[in-house]
């Protein structure tokens, strides 16, 4: 691993909170590198890290619960600096001999906080106007550790803020990381740049100059096959391989029958007509259909795709001749999701597009995206000169268009779903939400409706239009997209898609609900 763009780097222990993700893309958003952790990460792997600093997450725990988490007690004796949030700063309390107790009142949501000090962590802002922050936490710190002060209150926590400006360690009751706390952004930079000394080197410009040079260097004279399906990630995967190892790439590009109107074709346009790739197009559709054939379980449809998937691919792999590599569109929250915050689980999780084929086909995986968000690869892809239309695509599910038909899939539901799907995105944007929202598609149902069109009674499908906001899809909002949009998109889905007679609009938010419907 070169030194250049690595050279400052934050770990980030996971206590379990639900904004961990979240801390480590603001410390990214600040060209910091950071990594994401198990609290009980073993101490020597931490020394091997060589942070310039490390954040202590926040998490659903209480301190006095009888498995609370604890990371290494030696850690606040490194000597580089620390910043625990909430649970976090309730760590670093109890650990060196304060006293955490539960709060009179639980506080929750937003709040005020007074400055007390002029800390670092505070610099730049003015003691005499107090902060809105957010606050999430049932207990609260009675007694600071000794060598501590306190740096900032609230009116429910006496010790809104804390800190040891001798051995560095600071601590925040409340979340700086998310949008709730309008000026969490300050302090972290405050934390990163004045505090750690770190140096914004983390660009995407560097990242795709010294993975196309390192996968020179790795790859040497070998071939690799990438599995190509017109997504972002495995587009970016593609082209930083093609810059690196030009025509000892082979791309291959199974078509199963499941994707949108014309994206076979788009692939191809792009990436072997453009881009002069070996792309290898596997018609397979009527193999799938076949396969899926009266099938209607959702879980199914999953391993019946999946196989049929490895199935194919390997196949076409073979013809193509011997390959050491096989590239894959990993990314950082595939990876983060493989461990819990409890410790490391065994899988990686199952949904990528061509799970199980390293172990079947014999060959080692190449990841060159997995240290990265969604957001730095559409990035990276920006730096590659990749189309803008392709880089900010929404994202597609592996099993493409199958979970998104409710029930048996058939060519002619295909269709239905297809035209009314590409209705769907281009009224999307034609209002220019298409970069706003982070996914929007139809779903078509199990169910038909009664319907009058001219003087004639319809009894025909009802297609349901999903439309949400989301950072990561770890969590998700249905998207308040204008009544005239969706006037439009339903009008044009009626008028234009033959067996259609209703459309109707999503209002679940993930949780309960998932973005797709199987």
């Amino acid at each position: 691993m070169a030194d250049d763009i690595y050279r400052h780097k934050i770990l980030i222990l996971d206590f379990g909170s639900q904004y961990t993700q979240l801390i480590a893309r603001r410390v990214r958003e600040n060209q910091v590198y950071c990594e994401i952790h198990p609290f009980n990460l073993s101490f020597e792997k931490i020394q091997a890290f060589a942070p310039e600093g490390i954040i202590l997450s926040g998490g659903p725990s209480s301190i006095y619960d009888k498995e609370a988490p604890f990371a290494d007690k030696r850690v606040l004796d490194m000597g580089i600096p620390i910043l625990g949030i909430c649970y976090g700063m309730q760590y670093v309390t109890h650990a060196l001999g304060g006293v955490v107790a539960k709060a009179i009142d639980r506080e929750y949501g937003n709040a005020s906080i007074t400055i007390l000090d002029d800390s670092d962590l505070f610099h730049g802002f003015d003691k005499s106007i107090e902060e809105t922050v957010w606050m999430s936490h049932g207990d609260r710190i009675n007694h600071i550790p000794e060598g501590f002060s306190v740096i900032a209150k609230s009116k429910n926590s006496p010790v809104a803020a804390m800190a040891d400006s001798r051995k560095r360690i600071f601590g925040v009751q409340f979340h700086p990381e998310v949008a709730h706390t309008p000026n969490g952004h300050q302090i972290l930079k405050n934390y990163l740049f004045r505090i750690c000394g770190c140096e914004p080197s983390w660009t995407m410009a560097s990242f795709a100059k010294q993975t196309i040079k390192e996968l020179r260097e790795k790859l040497g004279n070998d071939r690799v096959i990438c599995g190509l399906s017109g997504g972002v990630d495995s587009s970016v995967v593609a082209v930083l391989l093609n810059e690196a190892i030009g025509d000892r790439l082979s791309c291959i590009f199974v078509d199963n029958g499941l994707l949108r109107k014309g994206e076979s074709r788009q692939v191809m346009e792009t990436f072997a007509d453009h881009y002069r790739m070996d792309v290898h197009l596997v018609d397979a559709s009527d193999i799938f259909l076949k396969k899926l054939e009266g099938v209607t379980d959702p879980e199914k449809k999953r391993k019946i795709i999946g196989h049929e998937f490895i199935s194919v691919f390997e196949k076409k792999a073979r013809e193509l001749g011997k390959a050491r590599y096989l590239a894959q569109g990993t990314l950082y929250p595939d990876v983060i999701e493989s461990v819990s915050f409890k410790g490391p689980s065994a899988t990686i999780k199952s949904h990528h597009n061509v799970g199980g084929l390293p172990e079947k086909m014999n060959l080692e995986l190449v990841e060159p995206l997995r240290e990265l968000f969604k957001d730095e690869v559409r990035q990276v892809g920006v730096e590659l000169g990749l189309p803008r239309e392709l880089v900010m695509r929404q994202p597609f599910p592996g099993p493409g268009l199958s979970v998104r038909i409710l029930g048996e899939i058939t060519h002619e539901r295909l269709e239905i779903l297809r035209a009314a799907d590409y209705i769907l995105i281009e009224e999307i944007r034609k209002a220019d939400l298409y970069e706003k929202v982070w996914q929007s598609f139809a779903v078509l149902l199990p169910v038909k409706t009664v319907g009058v069109m001219g003087d004639e009674r319809t009894y025909e499908n009802v297609i349901a239009v999903r439309v949400v906001d989301s950072l990561d899809a770890m969590t998700a909002d249905w998207s308040k997209i204008p009544y005239d949009v969706m006037s439009s998109i339903s009008n044009r889905i009626i008028n234009n898609v033959r067996g259609v007679n209703r459309v109707v609009y999503d209002i679940s938010s993930k949780p309960p609900s998932t973005i797709e419907w199987e």
